[in-house]
């Protein structure tokens, strides 16, 4: 995704790009309002903070809170930026692809399936993929739970 971010893409995951600066700014961002973090991330998606409860939102933040979390998010994502592109590259160069069944699912009113063909991208790197759009937009565990365990039990059987 990163290699062919557009500013569609860009402008809906703009906290990619935020998280991979160097540290310590995002982190310390994060750190001095956590729940503003959390509210312009999670609320910005194409249903808002609606598919979370106030149990839920409050749990996120709880761990968010937690000394560590924002070092650790920012890693990850400076991970996926930086060693993870140059192992899948090598991966890539190397002619491996994924064998296993390899189920792909998006939410169709995310920005994942404007910008991208989903399925198109996993058959670059996997022999043996399906999947589909499902009526959700970025957070589908919480927006269409039945469906997606649906989608998930028949794979997995």
């Amino acid at each position: 995704m990163y290699a062919q971010t557009d500013e569609a893409f860009a402008r809906a995951y703009w906290h990619w790009f935020f998280l991979i600066r160097p540290a310590p700014l995002p982190e310390a961002l994060i750190e001095s309002d956590p729940e503003l973090y959390l509210r312009s991330v999670m609320g910005s998606r194409s249903a808002g903070l609606k598919p979370f409860t106030d149990e839920a939102f409050a749990e996120y933040l709880r761990c968010l809170k937690l000394p560590g979390s924002a070092t650790g998010i920012c890693e990850d994502y400076r991970a996926a930026a930086g060693i993870d592109l140059e192992h899948d590259q090598a991966d890539i160069d190397a002619g491996h692809h994924l064998s296993l069944p390899l189920l792909v699912m998006w939410g169709a009113e995310g920005t994942v399936g404007r910008c991208f063909e989903p399925l198109k991208e996993w058959q670059k790197v996997a022999t043996d993929v399906r999947g589909k759009a499902l009526p959700a937009g970025h957070y589908i565990a919480e927006e269409a739970p039945e469906l997606l365990l649906g989608e998930v039990l028949a794979f997995l059987r």
